[in-house]
């Protein structure tokens, strides 16, 4: 354990592997904050394509997450979203999840400026609250010193089956393909950029999902939480603050 009061449980991974699954309903389980950093590189990548801003000039890109607002509340409607995200207090939290966003927001992460700006911001929240974090270098950059890392891996093929089927639930028109391109396209710009590549952390417990159901995938976690951190695992956390 760290010298922090708070306990902060660090969740990396490959996309799809169902880390925001794993991290929301882990979460709610141990009365701990969910926040999925993923989601700030989103706004950043959609706030540049918005404004027309070359997503390649890395310069241009680090000077915007520098100067917009993002916040991260929790979900105010009921449309199926687990938090909600704003960009200079406009409502994002569908729209960095678009096809167009998924192009190109291992673009905007792998610049080390944004990686900077956003990752104080991730750090200061894993410092002050019991917390599940949730990213791709949460173990091994913003919360290096988290009491509990786990890393979540999947075959390419099911990670895209997933998103595939998540992109058809809210109506997108997408093949099969695409996403498996993209999938792959993905992993190779995360674990290739020179900052932060995604890997994971040395003391970091791997669970292949793979061929896990949800429900086996959280009581799996579990047990893990429970024989790590013991009674810290029952310590509870709400807050309905947002997330800056």
């Amino acid at each position: 354990m760290t010298a922090r009061n708070t306990v902060c449980i660090a969740i990396d991974g490959e996309a799809a592997s169902g880390k925001s699954t794993l991290g929301r309903l882990l979460a709610g389980k141990l009365g701990y904050l969910y926040f999925d950093t993923g989601v700030m590189y989103r706004a950043v990548a959609w706030a540049a394509l918005q404004r027309a801003i070359d997503i390649h000039d890395e310069q241009a890109v680090t000077e915007l997450a520098a100067q917009i607002n993002i916040q991260i509340t929790p979900p105010g409607c009921d449309d199926g979203r687990h938090y909600s995200v704003f960009v200079d207090g406009v409502d994002v939290s569908w729209a960095i999840r678009e096809p167009a966003v998924d192009k190109v927001v291992s673009i905007v992460a792998a610049y080390p400026g944004v990686r900077q700006v956003l990752k104080g911001h991730q750090r200061q929240i894993g410092l002050t609250h019991n917390v599940v974090m949730v990213g791709r270098d949460i173990g091994t950059e913003v919360m290096p010193d988290a009491d509990l890392k786990i890393y979540l891996r999947a075959p390419v093929e099911e990670r895209a089956r997933r998103r595939y089927l998540e992109l058809q639930a809210r109506g997108e028109e997408v093949s099969y393909e695409e996403v498996l391109n993209s999938m792959r396209q993905r992993d190779y710009q995360d674990s290739h950029r020179a900052v932060a590549p995604l890997r994971a952390a040395d003391d970091a417990i791997v669970i292949d999902t793979g061929h896990l159901s949800v429900e086996e995938m959280v009581t799996r976690a579990l047990k893990i939480v429970r024989s790590k951190l013991g009674e810290h695992s029952s310590v509870t956390s709400c807050t309905d603050s947002p997330i800056r």
